[in-house]
């Protein structure tokens, strides 16, 4: 029987990396739809530090004090 041999993909901590920046954009998202800024002022700060490069988020596009809120995605 043959032995499995398992080895690490050679681009796997740029895909952890890739994962971690989409689950901090989506907690962004729902705290901003949830109404907590500072909240998702937190996440995308987060985002930035796991990156290294400052991050287009929602937060940053809509001023303080507005009372948009996002549409649920599902």
């Amino acid at each position: 029987m043959d032995e499995a041999m398992l080895t690490e993909e050679p681009d796997a901590e740029c895909t952890d990396r890739s994962a971690i920046l989409m689950m901090l954009t989506y907690v962004a998202a729902e705290c901003r739809r949830l109404g907590s800024e500072e909240a998702a002022r937190h996440a995308c700060m987060a985002a930035t530090l796991v990156q290294g490069v400052k991050l287009h988020c929602a937060t940053d596009c809509v001023p303080r004090g507005d009372e948009q809120r996002l549409a649920p995605l599902h």
